[in-house]
């Protein structure tokens, strides 16, 4: 089956934050990680059927949402969990927040490989911790790796408790490999931190490739590691508000779920759990189809950078939809280069120093939209070129 991913889809008017924040009809929002695109057909049907139902009291979440979830990893990932180690909540960000607050104290340290994903900074002052930089590597292809040795000494703090791990990687769009983990694992276990891994954008690859959850690499991995994940990315669903925590050490299961209780984040809508089924039960082949839409316009980009704007860099893309830019060549700061092309060619993407001081000199764009809007940023943005 074929979808129809070239739709353009009206947003604006609609109460959506990447559309209608910027007040300006003629901005090209690709900025927010929100995509353009219809969610798959099964996931609407799935929602009109509940909407029929009529009647949107208190949801129970049965065990057919537990049995998607770990019947997905099974067939896509390789990955056998089970339904005692599942825990739900409202998003991502609240279940890694809730991870935070369980294992931590104010005053610990949470180590983060960065530029990062900005809520991770967010996440881990407002529970009064500190963040410490564990810094990627970026070589001349623009292609980023970790630096272990410093991973190790940031680990051998006293004071060290998390490692929070973004896989695949936001913003640079690295797919960490099984080698890698292990490493990261190894690091973490001599100096006993533990991991939380973000894994939201995990199903976003490409050519074949698949990401490699944290859990499945081993048994000791397993046993050091609380995943953080939802199909709201990869599916477009994340307006329903659904994530799950994997963690199969019970006392620390417990208090993490007394911290989702304590926060009153444990109660979702009544359309979500019907999203997230119809997502991993019925929308595989959608999936697919998306990340090589996505890919298309990665190569869209890259193509234009070549031949019209080489003084750019594109870093490669593994995973995700979102183009992680070098500008430096400019001559701006990400600042100044993210509001010239909102001012002057209205396009809006994100300024690499939201991820922190290690994205100066980026910025990043998102690719999930149709392929007729990427064509028109890009000449848009071309503006800059004739500009500096």
């Amino acid at each position: 089956m074929t979808y129809d991913f070239d739709e353009i889809i009206e947003r604006r008017g609609t109460h959506c934050v990447k559309w209608d924040e910027s007040h300006d009809g003629d901005v090209l929002p690709m900025w927010v990680a929100d995509m353009d695109f219809k969610a798959a057909p099964a996931i609407q049907a799935a929602l009109r059927r509940r909407l029929e139902h009529g009647v949107f009291a208190y949801t129970i979440v049965e065990n057919d949402y537990y049995d998607a979830i770990t019947n997905w990893y099974r067939h896509r990932h390789n990955w056998t969990i089970k339904r005692q180690w599942i825990l739900y909540t409202t998003g991502v960000v609240p279940a890694v927040s809730a991870v935070i607050k369980a294992l931590t104290l104010p005053g610990d340290q949470v180590i983060m490989q960065t530029p990062a994903y900005n809520c991770f900074f967010s996440s881990i002052r407002n529970c009064g911790c500190e963040m410490v930089e564990n810094r990627l590597v970026k070589d001349d292809k623009g292609r980023y790796s970790i630096d272990f040795d410093d991973l190790e000494r940031k680990c051998s703090s006293s004071r060290a408790r998390l490692l929070l791990l973004c896989n695949p990687h936001n913003p640079t769009g690295r797919l960490w490999s099984e080698d890698e983990l292990l490493c990261i694992n190894d690091i973490c276990r001599r100096y006993n931190v533990r991991v939380v891994s973000d894994e939201i954008h995990g199903e976003l690859t490409f050519n074949g490739q698949r990401y490699v959850p944290f859990g499945r690499v081993s048994e000791e991995c397993m046993d050091n590691v609380v995943v953080c994940s939802s199909p709201s990315k990869a599916f477009n669903t994340a307006g329903l508000q659904m994530a799950h925590i994997i963690c199969n050490n019970t006392e620390i299961r417990n208090r993490i779920d007394r911290v989702i209780n304590i926060h009153e984040i444990c109660d979702v809508n009544p359309f979500a759990p019907e999203a997230v089924k119809a997502a991993y039960n019925d929308s595989e082949e959608w999936l697919d189809e998306l990340c090589s839409y996505v890919w298309g316009n990665y190569e869209l980009l890259c193509r234009f950078v070549n031949e019209r704007m080489p003084m750019l860099r594109v870093s490669p893309l593994e995973a995700t939809y979102l183009a992680w830019i070098d500008i430096t060549a400019l001559g701006l700061t990400s600042d100044e280069c993210a509001l010239r092309m909102m001012r002057d060619c209205k396009v809006w993407v994100s300024s690499g120093t939201i991820y922190g001081a290690a994205g100066e000199g980026f910025v990043r764009m998102n690719l999930a939209t149709q392929r007729s809007r990427v064509e028109e940023a890009l000449r848009r943005i071309e503006k800059l070129k004739t500009e500096r």
